[in-house]
């Protein structure tokens, strides 16, 4: 048999019109964006539809989602969860595709979403309903007034639990009778977060209208029964009684999804699933939060009422669609309370803060420090939660104060020629912020001053006006300055606000007379000369003249500063410039044809000043400098060859045109040989060719060939220059050969052979001398040692120093080297007294004894430990600086060594040396005199 979802839920009816009816009433206060119902149930007629399908696109019903986003809904936009059904912009819930008749309930999630980030979600049920009679329907609107009026006296808490049964549908009687289904609005259950308990608490019991027939076990899925978090709802699986364990949080989750089941013993569905809504009630328990503790703010001085001044806000986790979380703001406190203790206001819904009264002055209260409260429950302070932050205002500075100089008149004074001098200091007052825009002064000069030498130079510390000469003032032109100066700020006055009288002063500037240096007029002075003008010769006469003409007479003297080539001379007295020397272009003095000297004028002022002056002098030329020959050396084949038949030569000239080239260039007619040997042929104005002539062979050698050559001046100078020329044998590129070179140079053939025969011979010699030596250095590297280097003789012997005669020839005391007969003494001897040169009579250390064959890991061990015995033992030598000695009797029977002679008379025989071995082969060829091989 088929079974479906039906439902008795009479306090579940009676909380969703209470949460319908409350949101009704929060909807008349202020604009809070959302839906205004959490669940919305749309009942369709029964008879509307007769039996047919919903078409496309049309309204189910007249019941709309109401939905606000306090901006018009003109950009609201609903997103329906259910393929079918959906929601218009106004509200009114319709088809999107054809639907069948609506036997069973449809649930499904509507989102909206606008202009605010946020998203808003709500669910909404369509089901069919049976048209109420009309006893029924007043019986139903007087049970509503009843309830209406009993939920607005109790909180939003649930109602005893209510019973949700499973019943059957569609059943047919034997007389053929049909009994028509019910469908039943399921209602979201309502559970208040916070609860005290105890748990766990009933929420609903569900019953199949088939468990007294089978047996049937009940179980919940979802978030909050068997998803994360689990166990937050649990069910009696044989009663079927749904509970909740702990208390539940809204701000963590305002709302669970779970589906009932209903299985039989052996795991069948005997019910279909059930969707069961839980929203959690939101509860008074968050207070406001400010996001910060300290919020900075700013207006300027002088503001109207209704100024904006900034924003605070505080966040409240409750429903912001309730009470609860509805924040208002008010001002607890203002500091200071001048002009009036309240200067500002805070809208109680925006948290803007406003300014309600005029009278902000900068310059009497820079800042307010103000306490702002918000308070949730609609500003409620009864019921609601507060939380305070504070909000510094900062009075900012705008330029209602003019500047203000401090006198009317100032004064100054300043020497005459004298820049970046400061002649007079302006000082100002200004109440406004100070090193700002509106406090920083800029000074103008607006008369008295055409010629612009001052200005006005603002200090940035102080905001004094510096006035600074920027232009020489002259005595002798201006005695005195009346200036006439006007200060104002870098920025503009406020609106309403006039400049003040005082920000205009006069200045005035006194000029002091000082002795001025004499100038030249005419500086630098150019004058032209010929060069060679001869000494003495007056030039011009170059005077100074001296400014100082109103109150000082004053005497000029003149003399010179410099002059390179010292050419020139000064008179003392009138400026007279004579020549003390030939004036020469061609000096390294003269640039450019100008020759430069410095002059200086003084004056007898007090202190002395004095002026320089240059005279530039143009030195014209003149033809004194003959040509001189380039170049003075060359070389020629001794052949005339076409290619190459000659060496070309030009001249150079110290002066300029028109006294140097075109260059004439002759032979001279003596001696008769050149004319005869050589040719010279003109190639242009500066360049010509000397050759030797046709058929004319020269030996190799170096030839002094004069030539005459003439400028072109007026009249010309000549002069006789001599090239040297070398001629030798060339080969067909026109250059001499090497050979031929040294020929050239004066040598004959038999000296060139003696030359280099001389130096095959000193090669020769270097090379016999190298063999002999590489020679000598192999035959020592290879000569070989006779006995092994370590029995070698020459080691063994050894020099030591001179001792004396022996033991007879010398009075010495040996008693101290000698053991005594008996050792009583030593042994009679006190403890711990004893001589440090006599080996102690004690048992002497025993040494450690290395093993046959030690590990090699024992040998550093074997030498620390004789080391360390060694160092202990007090019979171990030396025990001072005299030893003792082995007792070598009362008497030396041996002579004295002095008594060894060497005889160095007649030959011996060493010969028995060589029978001896190879070890004393050595000392047998040293004695013996036998072979060194």
């Amino acid at each position: 048999m088929r079974t479906d979802f039906a439902l008795v839920l009479t306090a579940a009816l009676l909380l969703d019109t209470f949460w319908r009816n409350n949101g009704e009433l929060a909807s008349k206060g202020p604009c809070r964006p959302g839906f205004s119902q959490g669940f919305y149930s749309v009942l369709i007629p029964r008879d509307v539809l007769q039996g047919q399908g919903i078409p496309k696109d049309t309204t189910v019903s007249s019941q709309k989602v109401r939905f606000d986003d306090c901006m018009g809904n003109e950009a609201v936009v609903f997103q329906s969860s259910d393929p079918i059904f959906s929601v218009r912009s106004d509200g009114s819930v319709f088809a999107r595709e054809g639907a069948a008749s609506l036997e069973e309930p449809v649930q499904f999630k509507l989102t909206a979403s606008g202009l605010h980030k946020q998203v808003w979600e709500t669910v909404v049920q369509v089901a069919l309903t049976d048209p109420p009679s009309p006893q029924q329907n007043e019986n139903e609107v007087t049970r509503e007034e009843g309830k209406v009026a009993e939920s607005r006296k109790k909180e939003a808490f649930p109602e005893p639990p209510s019973v949700i049964m499973f019943s059957g549908s569609g059943l047919n009687s034997s007389k053929g009778l049909r009994r028509q289904k019910r469908d039943w609005v399921i209602p979201p259950i309502n559970v208040a977060e916070n609860s005290r308990g105890p748990f766990p608490q009933m929420l609903v019991s569900i019953r199949s209208d088939q468990d007294q027939d089978i047996s049937i076990r009940y179980s919940i899925t979802g978030v909050g029964a068997d998803q994360p978090p689990n166990e937050v709802f649990s069910i009696d699986p044989v009663l079927g009684k749904m509970f909740v364990t702990k208390p539940l949080d809204r701000e963590h989750r305002s709302s669970y999804h779970l589906r009932a089941h209903a299985v039989d013993m052996n795991g069948n569905q005997v019910e279909n699933p059930i969707d069961l809504y839980i929203f959690v009630i939101d509860m008074n328990d968050n207070r406001p939060e400010f996001k910060n503790q300290v919020y900075n703010g700013s207006v300027d001085e002088g503001s109207k009422p209704g100024t904006y001044v900034m924003h605070l806000s505080a966040f409240d986790a409750d429903d912001n669609t309730t009470a609860n979380g509805m924040v208002r703001y008010r001002i607890l406190s203002q500091t200071p309370h001048s002009p009036i203790p309240n200067m500002f206001t805070i809208n109680s819904e925006t948290g803007d803060i406003v300014t309600v009264a005029p009278g902000l002055d900068r310059e009497k209260v820079s800042q307010y420090t103000i306490i702002v409260q918000a308070t949730d429950m609609e500003g409620n302070l009864n019921f609601g939660l507060s939380n305070t932050a504070t909000a510094i205002i900062t009075v900012t500075d705008i330029n209602d104060n003019p500047p203000m100089l401090t006198s009317r008149t100032f004064s100054g004074e300043v020497p005459e020629n004298r820049v970046d001098v400061v002649v007079a200091n302006l000082t100002v007052i200004d109440a406004d912020q100070p090193h700002s825009p509106n406090w920083n002064a800029i000074y103008r000069i607006i008369s008295g001053d055409p010629s612009g030498h001052f200005t006005i130079r603002t200090d940035p510390v102080t905001n004094d006006g510096m006035v600074t000469v920027v232009k020489p003032v002259d005595f002798e032109m201006n005695r005195a300055f009346m200036l006439t100066v006007v200060v104002s700020n870098q920025a503009h006055l406020a609106s309403g606000i006039q400049s003040s009288l005082q920000s205009t002063a006069g200045v005035t500037i006194s000029v002091q007379d000082i002795n001025e240096p004499p100038y030249f007029p005419t500086n630098p002075k150019h004058i032209r000369f010929e060069e060679g003008v001869p000494a003495g010769t007056s030039l011009t006469t170059f005077s100074a003249s001296d400014p100082d003409r109103l109150q000082m007479q004053q005497t000029i003297r003149y003399s010179k500063l410099n002059d390179p080539a010292d050419w020139l001379s000064i008179n003392r007295t009138n400026g007279q410039i004579v020549t003390t020397a030939v004036l020469d272009r061609e000096s390294i003095y003269v640039k450019n044809n100008i020759y430069e000297a410095t002059f200086l004028a003084t004056d007898n002022g007090s202190p002395v000043a004095s002026g320089t002056g240059t005279l530039q002098i143009y030195l014209i030329d003149i033809n004194d400098n003959p040509p001189v020959l380039i170049p003075r050396e060359s070389q020629i084949c001794e052949r005339v060859n076409k290619n190459v038949n000659g060496v070309n030569i030009t001249a150079a000239d110290a002066d300029t045109d028109p006294n140097a080239g075109p260059f004439v260039f002759e032979l001279p007619n003596f001696p008769t040989s050149i004319r005869r040997n050589w040719t010279i042929s003109r190639i242009s104005g500066d360049y010509a060719r000397l050759g030797l002539r046709y058929q004319i062979y020269l030996e190799p050698g170096m030839y002094e060939i004069p030539i005459i050559v003439s400028d072109s001046g007026n009249p010309p100078l000549s002069n006789r220059s001599v090239i040297k020329v070398k001629v030798c044998p060339c080969d067909h590129n026109g250059d001499c050969t090497t050979l031929g070179a040294v020929a050239a140079a004066g040598l004959g053939t038999g000296a060139i052979i003696s030359i280099l025969i001389c130096i095959i011979i000193l090669l020769s010699m270097v090379l016999l001398f190298v063999v002999w030596i590489k020679r000598r250095e192999k035959e020592r590297q290879t000569k070989q040692l006779l006995i092994d280097p370590e029995d070698d003789v020459r080691d063994n012997i050894l020099k030591y120093d001179e001792e004396g005669g022996g033991e007879e020839d010398q009075d010495y005391d040996l008693s101290q080297l000698q053991q005594p007969d008996s050792l009583e003494h030593i042994i009679s001897k006190p403890p711990g007294v004893r001589r440090v040169d006599e080996r102690p009579i004690i048992p002497e250390s025993q040494y450690p004894i290395r093993p046959v064959v030690p590990h090699p890991g024992d040998i550093g061990d074997f030498i620390h430990e004789g080391l360390r015995a060694a160092d202990n033992d007090p019979t171990a030598p030396p025990y001072d600086s005299l030893l003792v000695f082995d007792y070598e009797g009362s008497g030396s029977t041996a002579g004295s060594v002095s008594s060894l002679n060497s005889s160095s008379t007649g030959d011996q025989d060493y010969d028995y040396l060589n029978d001896w071995g190879p070890r004393f082969k050595k000392l047998a060829d040293m004695y013996g005199g036998g072979d060194d091989d």
